[in-house]
């Protein structure tokens, strides 16, 4: 167990129990495994390292804005599972009863996540729809990683959901720049966090949106 904490060391500040790192092991071996029939994650970053490191440790650090007292957390394009499936992992080891609803148009990847959740005793919901043209969603948390530009994001909520807590979005490189451009055209309650894997990334954690 030792050495498997070393190598999750970045998040030793986070509130992340220990028994998730050994969850998290299985998964990446499951998700390496699957790949090899079809295409979880690119075929480059499938090996072990570049997914802890690249996939599992960055979808981690979002969980200290994961809202608590709602029922559902909603990861609006899951794809292969992040960040949703690591919040589900996380939040069954700090046995917190929270649905994490996994939207993914992807047949074979729906069925991946349900596999995986079915092994790993997740409390998830792997829906199968393009949640552009699902309405009247209500949730605690919206996270997404690696889906679509923010500002149509910021539509897709506005238009699809009745009601949510926060939003949780990973940005990049040019993150700043994609952030004060859509500053020009919303207005957003937000908090941003700088990434513990990138140097130039940081996550952004937004409680309010409104078009200007």
């Amino acid at each position: 167990m030792d050495e498997i904490l070393k190598k999750y060391s970045l998040l030793s500040q986070l509130n992340v129990p220990r028994e998730t790192f050994l969850d998290f092991e299985n998964f990446i071996s499951m998700v390496i495994e699957k790949n090899n029939q079809i295409n979880i994650i690119s075929k480059e970053s499938a090996k072990i390292d570049v997914i802890r490191d690249r996939h599992v440790i960055d979808s981690s650090q979002i969980i200290d804005f994961i809202d608590l007292k709602n029922d559902i957390a909603t990861d609006i394009g899951t794809g292969g599972g992040f960040p949703g499936i690591i919040m589900a992992i996380i939040l069954k080891n700090k046995k917190q009863n929270i649905k994490i609803h996994l939207y993914e148009k992807s047949h074979h990847k729906c069925v991946f996540l349900r596999e995986i959740s079915r092994k790993l005793n997740l409390d998830t919901e792997v829906i199968q729809k393009d949640i552009f043209g699902i309405t009247e969603l209500k949730t605690g948390t919206i996270m997404a990683r690696a889906f679509k530009p923010l500002p149509i994001v910021l539509d897709l909520i506005q238009r699809n959901f009745t009601g949510y807590k926060n939003i949780i979005l990973f940005m990049g490189k040019s993150g700043n720049k994609v952030l004060e451009e859509t500053l020009k055209y919303w207005d957003l309650d937000f908090e941003k966090k700088k990434s513990i894997t990138n140097a130039d990334s940081f996550l952004l954690n937004i409680k309010r949106i409104e078009r200007k």
